[in-house]
């Protein structure tokens, strides 16, 4: 499941959808990830979320977030 399905199912508003989206596109980049199928984007979109879900008002900052988060584990 990609970003795109999260964002419909946790009804975001557009500004926060856009934020969400940006910075996964972001992440997604900068891991080098181009298959959408890896199952390593599920992961990366639910930190994004969560990440999100904090104020954090700029992509850029939950893009490195979520990727310090992941590279934790």
């Amino acid at each position: 499941m990609s970003i795109y399905l999260h964002l419909h199912t946790d009804a975001m508003a557009p500004r926060q959808a856009s934020l969400v989206t940006k910075a996964y596109e972001q992440a997604l980049h900068k891991l080098c990830v181009k298959d959408r199928d890896d199952p390593l984007t599920e992961m990366i979109a639910k930190k994004i979320i969560k990440i999100a879900q904090t104020g954090i008002k700029d992509a850029a900052e939950i893009s490195a977030l979520a990727i310090l988060e992941l590279e934790m584990r």
